[in-house]
């Protein structure tokens, strides 16, 4: 994946040649295509299981999400908690809109789209938000609640992956100005800075609850 839209020549020769035939348009590759498909679905799916437990949680509030395995892995802690609706309304309903945004955009690459800078700029901004807002939640889930949530943690991922890759793309593209170091890093690296990213996470993650994953 470290290949992601690299086409060769020099980037911002390729933006500018792009910009002439294209009207200003820049595209990407299938590879970038499919991810941003994947891991858009990843997130509707996640936001879609976590909305449906959300309203049987209403109806009943008994009810155990499946994915309610012991004390630390509870989703139920989770929906109930007060984080979990931090805009007024659940949160997962607003990654249903946003993940499908960025899997209609991927389906769009694969079909041969090409998209303006504007559009590129934006859907980056939006990602780093999500990631933002990921990692608040994280937060929240490790030291507030106190729980983890499977399907929270498959969005989780889905958002970091999707926000480096567009990244190092805009940054490839010379949408996103960065030195030529930079740039040669990330055609060839760019893998590494998400796996850095979950790895972190992962880490904090055992470190949490390490007593109670060894006991």
């Amino acid at each position: 994946m470290a290949t992601v839209n690299a086409r060769g020549g020099v980037p911002g020769q390729r933006q500018e040649e792009t910009a002439r035939e294209t009207g200003g348009a820049i595209g990407a590759s299938r590879a970038l295509g499919w991810l941003l498909l994947v891991t858009g679905a990843a997130g509707v799916l996640a936001g879609w299981v976590i909305t449906i437990d959300k309203f049987l949680l209403l109806e009943d509030p008994g009810f155990q999400p499946g994915c309610s395995l012991n004390p630390v892995v509870s989703c139920g802690n989770i929906m109930k908690s007060e984080q979990a609706a931090v805009f007024g309304f659940p949160n997962p309903m607003l990654g249903l809109v946003t993940y499908a945004v960025v899997a209609a955009a991927g389906a769009g690459l694969l079909a041969g789209a090409r998209y303006r800078a504007w559009f590129w700029l934006g859907l980056d901004a939006g990602m780093l938000f999500g990631v933002g807002f990921c990692t608040w939640l994280m937060y929240q889930s490790l030291y507030e609640i106190n729980s983890l949530c499977l399907w929270c943690c498959l969005a989780w991922v889905a958002t970091i992956v999707m926000f480096w890759y567009v990244t190092a793309h805009n940054v490839r593209e010379g949408v996103l100005p960065a030195p030529a170091g930079l740039r040669t890093f990330l055609g060839e690296f760019t893998f590494a800075l998400p796996v850095l990213h979950i790895g972190i996470i992962g880490m904090l993650i055992l470190t949490r609850w390490w007593d109670f994953w060894t006991s």
